[in-house]
């Protein structure tokens, strides 16, 4: 919350930051006074020690436009510099979505991440978790002759993830899981020996990674989520199909951990029973409600 100033503050405050903005942008007292459209001597006033008056609202916002900065940041309504709209450019970004194993785009925003815990809704079982014969399988129809190719190079980021000493948690919803084990909707063409052998990577890892790698289905007639990843406090994405749509201000990436976690506190299955749930799936058993 910004302080309240009295009058004689506030126009200090006004000529330190406008003195400040003319500074970084190299700007001089002629060259701001062409460009609000006023005398130089009234931006000499502006700066002037001792003036305890602050400029009418028209000449404030020609400064902050000219400067490059806000007019609430100018009269110390704000501690935030930047314009709104540099604000939303910098804040929101919408990047397009190719299909593939994991983009240049993705990749980047992991490594950004490294050391900080990641929390991962897929759009189907998540990629970093499948077998080669699985990611072939989903793929090869678009890929083609470079499926193998493109593989590989996952496979090389994957280890990268593996290594960068983030905490993985991913929630999937619990019909996903059922409907890839029985071979259903999406799955139905998937040849039952590599949803087996799938099934028993999931079993290895879930065993073998966890805590660091934590796996939880919700129930999505309870409570549901699009596709999203949560980087640490860095950064929140969501997929859109042919598109990112990236979230950098805090408060945004604070919604979308809540929602997450919201996931996990209403999770079906929760990671320490996952290995039993998974065996269960395998087995042809019912699993725990």
């Amino acid at each position: 919350m910004t302080q309240r100033l009295d009058k004689r503050h506030r126009a200090q405050l006004f000529r330190d930051r406008l003195a400040r903005a003319m500074a970084e942008k190299a700007m001089t007292q002629s060259a701001l006074a062409r460009r609000v459209g006023v005398d130089r001597s009234t931006v000499s006033q502006l700066l002037a020690d001792g003036m305890a008056r602050l400029p009418n609202a028209q000449v404030a916002a020609e400064c902050a436009a000219a400067l490059g900065v806000s007019a609430d940041w100018l009269l110390g309504l704000t501690e935030r510099p930047e314009r709104l709209a540099d604000l939303m450019a910098t804040s929101v970004n919408l990047t397009e979505a190719p299909r593939a194993l994991i983009d240049e785009r993705i990749f980047a925003w992991h490594k950004e991440a490294a050391g900080y815990k990641i929390r991962y809704v897929p759009a189907t079982l998540p990629d970093m978790l499948k077998t080669r014969e699985m990611l072939r399988w989903e793929y090869e129809p678009d890929l083609g002759r470079t499926a193998e190719q493109a593989i590989g190079a996952s496979e090389d980021r994957l280890r990268w993830m593996a290594g960068a000493r983030s905490d993985y948690e991913i929630a999937v919803p619990q019909h996903e899981m059922q409907s890839f084990a029985a071979g259903t909707g999406y799955y139905a063409d998937l040849p039952a020996e590599v949803r087996a052998a799938q099934l028993d990577r999931l079993i290895e890892l879930t065993e073998q990674l966890y805590p660091s790698l934590r796996l939880h289905l919700f129930d999505a007639r309870r409570v549901y989520s699009a596709p999203l990843t949560v980087f640490g406090p860095l950064l929140a994405v969501l997929y859109l199909g042919r598109y990112y749509l990236a979230f950098r201000d805090s408060d945004r990436v604070a919604s979308f951990t809540r929602q997450f976690d919201g996931l996990v506190r209403e999770a079906a299955v929760d990671a320490r029973d996952m290995a039993g749930y998974l065996r269960a799936l395998r087995d042809k058993r019912p699993g725990p409600a």
